[in-house]
């Protein structure tokens, strides 16, 4: 199985074209964040876009999305918030949102939250390798770093990878962070922005994850 994941879209989907091959995609991952303050109808518009590259689809709502972005993608059936899916021998987990910004954005949860819903998520999908895709990234690594050195990361996220130790764990949030890390046997991957041109493609085979950053060429101004 190939999977491949981007993040942070805020309605900029144009670079999903050039993205090689995914059109064959097993599953296309989105970790949140498809609009930029938008409603259910904004993300409804994002979806149906990303829909024509891949039909087989799941997402987050990311900070910036209404919190009604969650129940919309719940009711189409495509949600990873709190959820637990498998796909043969591999599950999948997530969370939306983030934890709580200076900045008050839409769509915020207290850490114990994002505990609680990470735990939720993952009960039924235990015993199987593990890929967890959050909107926020783990506190204190290279995927949750501000330019000027902060890390602003979830801890509740932190926890959850070193306590469950997923094989890949995806990220987004924070688009200066586009980086590779890792936390104890966990490779964790923060694609940054869309519309910068980060990606991660993820293969399955034989019980085992491995993931790779890929960034696609910028055409010249």
């Amino acid at each position: 199985m190939r999977f491949i994941a981007v993040g942070d879209i805020h309605m900029d989907w144009a670079n999903l074209a050039r993205i090689p091959e995914i059109d064959t995609a097993d599953l296309l991952l989105v970790t949140g964040d498809l609009t930029n303050f938008g409603t259910a109808t904004d993300a409804a518009t994002v979806l149906a876009a990303i829909r024509q590259y891949n039909p087989n689809l799941l997402a987050l709502a990311g900070n910036l999305d209404q919190p009604e972005v969650n129940d919309l993608l719940a009711d189409h059936g495509i949600s990873l918030h709190g959820i637990g899916r498998r796909y043969g021998e591999i599950a999948l987990c997530g969370v939306g949102g983030s934890n709580p910004t200076p900045f008050h954005t839409p769509n915020e949860f207290a850490e114990p939250e994002l505990a609680a819903l990470l735990t939720q998520g993952h009960g039924p999908v235990q015993g199987n390798t593990l890929l967890l895709v959050t909107h926020a990234p783990p506190r204190q690594t290279l995927t949750d770093r501000l330019p000027n050195g902060v890390h602003v990361g979830s801890s509740a996220v932190r926890d959850f990878i070193e306590a469950h130790q997923p094989a890949v764990a995806i990220c987004g949030h924070i688009h200066e962070a586009r980086a590779v890390d890792r936390l104890g046997r966990t490779t964790i991957i923060n694609p940054g922005m869309l519309k910068d041109g980060g990606y991660v493609v993820i293969t399955a085979a034989n019980g085992q994850l491995h993931a790779c950053l890929e960034t696609l060429d910028q055409p010249k101004p």
